[in-house]
């Protein structure tokens, strides 16, 4: 009986019984051996199953949502103190002579008025972030992030009170980048 030139190898091999299977041949299983099948993997939030994802705000979004509102303020007094700088302006301007100083005195009114105006839109993006932070998705999170970003660049240049809009930005920036606040964001919505 020949089964085959021995020496090809893709030459179908007859197997003689008793002999193992040539490397690459299928291996009949035998039941009971062999690794246990894994449990079916459930698909949260696709049709047919429930929903996943908290129901209620965490707490630490809510402080994020919270800080939102401080920035928020602290832009508000900054334009009120802009405000008051462009108001008092030409009264400490009274002494300078010259049409070269008056040059100068209308380029600082102009530059406090436009931080002014800046500050107030700064103070109205923010609050747009924060009273959409509950029905949003998760832009309303990146964007705060961004936002707490440049609320920290607003803060340095803004010192005195700058300093509690820096400090909470960096705050606002850590919340809304944590995985609970994320979860929150990305939770399905009726």
């Amino acid at each position: 009986m020949s089964f085959g030139d021995p020496n090809n190898p893709y030459a179908q091999q007859g197997q003689q019984p008793g002999q193992q299977p040539g490397y690459g041949q299928p291996q009949g299983a035998q039941p009971g051996q062999g690794y246990p099948q894994a449990p079916p993997v459930q698909n949260y939030g696709a049709p047919g199953y429930a929903a996943a994802g908290p129901t209620e705000m965490p707490g630490i979004t809510k402080a994020a949502r919270i800080f939102l509102f401080v920035i928020v303020a602290c832009q508000v007094v900054v334009a009120g103190l802009y405000g008051y700088y462009i108001s008092e302006f030409d009264a400490n301007a009274t002494g300078l002579d010259g049409t070269d100083a008056e040059v100068f005195a209308d380029i600082g009114k102009g530059l406090l008025g436009f931080l002014l105006g800046l500050s107030l839109v700064f103070a109205a993006l923010g609050l747009v972030l924060a009273l959409k932070w509950t029905s949003g998705g998760n832009t309303v999170r990146v964007c705060a992030i961004v936002y707490g970003a440049f609320a920290i660049i607003s803060g340095l240049f803004t010192i005195p009170v700058g300093l509690i809009t820096l400090i909470v930005a960096i705050l606002l920036i850590v919340f809304a980048a944590k995985g609970d606040t994320a979860e929150w964001f990305r939770r399905p919505r009726p």
